[in-house]
């Protein structure tokens, strides 16, 4: 049993810098773990300038100045924060706010009517008792969120001060990761072993694949979220930004968020609509819309990423999600990806296959023969 051990050692372990990378992933995850909270709006500044990145060395590339690409930039994410602060975000909360006032109440009423109605068509399946029960349930359930959404106010925020600093905090850290990024980067190298063929190979890969998934998700969540707004401006259903809202949020969760938001928007239409032409119309432009997300801005936004089976990509939206929760979620693809391309880059020490003295290695085997 020690020999096999020693064996396997030797041959995933004996170079060094498998071990250096080893410890980097394990320090980088114990830091997350266990400071994530603390670290956030570090965290949160990291991922939005390397988001940024890409169109500062955009701009760069069409021979603008470096420091006025950096302005640009920086002034455009400024903007983008205050209109997401003051204006998405507003209007979306107020949608959801009449959404509990205005619709809640009656979708409970039709729900209860529909649930007492079985009793009476299906006797022997569906007992008064279940109903009374079911009933109660999601009254109680919806009552109480409704009540959270309601009462939720500047007012009953327990950290305020802790989310101004974050709102203040994120921002500048962001300049400073755009304006000084070379300089903190040889800061890291200088740590790194000089000779790490392996080491840079992966990082080199996932560099890559992180700055190709950050920005095309950006982008992804940008268009899908828009074009859902207008369309169903256009077809007159109400709640649209906050619908929208939700749909471009949904791709952040592959397979399983376009599966969960398709209930609030079928929902929305049905007691705005009705079984009706109308209503089919919501869902048809929603599945098209759904359908051009996979089929053609997907493989557009994402033609360098790594293919992932859907099997492990769900497996790593489970596990990175329970580790870091909404950013696990995010960047459970690309997370995804770095195990597979350290999996797949690991050095490897062949082990040497003992001959017996005295006997010949047959053909195929190690020993000079073909």
């Amino acid at each position: 049993m020690f020999q096999i051990f020693s064996d396997w050692y030797k041959e995933y372990f004996s170079n060094r810098e498998a071990v250096v990378l080893i410890l980097l992933l394990a320090v980088g995850l114990t830091i997350v773990v266990t400071m994530g909270s603390i670290l956030a709006p570090v965290l949160t500044a990291i991922v939005l300038a390397y988001l940024l990145q890409g169109m500062i060395s955009f701009l760069v590339s069409k021979k603008v100045p470096w420091f006025a690409s950096l302005l640009f930039t920086y002034v455009l994410f400024l903007a983008a924060q205050v209109s997401l602060l003051f204006v998405l975000v507003p209007l979306a909360w107020g949608q959801l706010v009449r959404l509990f006032n205005d619709q809640v109440p009656r979708m409970l009423y039709e729900a209860n009517l529909f649930l007492n109605m079985l009793p009476q068509r299906y006797p022997e399946l569906v007992s008064e008792q279940w109903v009374k029960e079911i009933s109660t349930l999601t009254s109680t359930t919806l009552k109480s969120l409704g009540e959270s959404v309601l009462t939720f106010s500047v007012s009953s925020i327990p950290n305020l001060m802790g989310i101004l600093i974050f709102l203040v905090l994120v921002p500048m850290l962001v300049f400073f990761f755009l304006k000084d990024k070379d300089r903190m980067i040889n800061w890291v190298d200088s740590y790194l072993p000089q000779d790490r063929p392996f080491i840079s190979r992966v990082i080199k890969e996932m560099d890559v694949q992180i700055s190709n998934y950050v920005r095309g998700k950006a982008l992804e969540i940008l268009i899908v979220g828009s074009v859902t707004y207008v369309t169903f401006v256009l077809l007159g259903v109400n709640y649209a930004a906050l619908l929208g809202m939700l749909v471009g949020l949904s791709v952040v969760v592959p397979y399983i968020g376009a599966t969960v938001v398709t209930i609030p928007v079928a929902v929305v239409a049905y007691f705005q609509f009705g079984w009706g032409p109308e209503f089919m119309w919501v869902l048809v432009s929603y599945g098209i819309i759904q359908g051009l997300d996979g089929n053609l801005l997907v493989p557009i936004l994402f033609s360098e990423a790594v293919n992932l089976h859907p099997v492990a990509i769900i497996t790593a939206v489970l596990v990175f999600g329970g580790f870091w929760g909404l950013w696990g979620v995010f960047f459970a693809i690309p997370l995804a990806t770095l195990v597979k391309a350290v999996f797949s880059s690991w050095p490897r020490e062949p082990i040497p296959v003992l001959v017996k003295s005295g006997s010949v290695p047959s053909p195929g085997q190690d020993g000079g023969l073909l």
